[in-house]
């Protein structure tokens, strides 16, 4: 599915998480990711743990910092959302800054911003670290669905070459004056939207065919499948698992 090391998000790197089995990172990507989620908002500690051990598999994963936060950019539509929350709350009112906020939405946008920000940052490291053929493989290994693999990555896969071939229709569009950035501009972007629809269309359905006339049954090949041993397991379950021992004993001592 793709040549390697082709993904944005992916850093070429020879650390020691880049080395994980690829179902290891996954399934420690989900403990740890549930592992936010349940944490109450109120336990500050926690998520001083939690923001802690990702910044060591950050570390170790030998991620550049400004390559993480610009990928965390992403995550600014739920933030900003959070940021209304102290505004339009109601309940108990406190003055921060000259403002009169509510205290429950202060706690409110607090844990939506927290755990977006751990959660995502988890995504991440995971696929910072992990080639998209290693995922889908990973995920295989891990007894997912064949036609939901299939479709995952026939997903990214496919992005990739519309956003290419979108590209081209812009450059062609400009090159006979049709500025697509301004407002005026909508009738030839609708009809450049429908070509591309058609394009990706017969596309899809060309690359189906060539593929049932090469006995295409609707799985993927498995192709280099590796089974994670005890050691495997434990070295990628280790930081998910002291984040879900934190955010257990914050619910359980709240």
């Amino acid at each position: 599915m793709g040549a390697g090391h082709a993904h944005v998000l992916y850093v070429h790197e020879h650390s020691p998480v880049h080395r994980l089995v690829p179902q290891t990172k996954i399934v420690g990507t989900v403990v740890f990711v549930v592992a936010v989620a349940i944490t109450p908002r109120q336990a500050i500690l926690a998520f001083a743990v939690h923001a802690i051990l990702l910044g060591s598999t950050v570390a170790l994963s030998r991620i550049p910092f400004r390559f993480f936060l610009t990928r965390l950019v992403a995550l600014f539509p739920f933030i900003l959302f959070a940021l209304f929350l102290p505004i339009i709350g109601g309940g108990d009112r406190v003055v921060v800054l000259g403002f009169e906020l509510s205290v429950e939405g202060l706690w409110a946008a607090w844990g939506i911003v927290a755990k977006a920000l751990l959660g995502g940052g988890a995504s991440i490291v995971l696929v910072a670290t992990t080639e998209v053929p290693e995922i889908l493989r990973g995920l295989t290994r891990l007894r997912v669905p064949a036609v939901l693999v299939a479709i995952a990555g026939f997903m990214v896969r496919y992005t990739e070459l519309i956003v290419e071939e979108l590209g081209r229709m812009r450059k062609a569009m400009t090159a006979r004056g049709h500025d697509p950035r301004w407002l005026w501009q909508t009738r030839p972007i609708a009809a450049g939207a429908g070509a591309l629809f058609i394009r990706s269309y017969e596309r899809g359905e060309r690359v189906h065919g060539a593929m049932l006339a090469r006995g295409f049954d609707g799985r993927l090949p498995e192709m280099g499948l590796v089974r994670g041993d005890g050691a495997a397991w434990a070295a990628a379950l280790v930081i998910p698992v002291i984040a879900l021992a934190s955010a257990v004993a914050s619910l359980v001592y709240r």
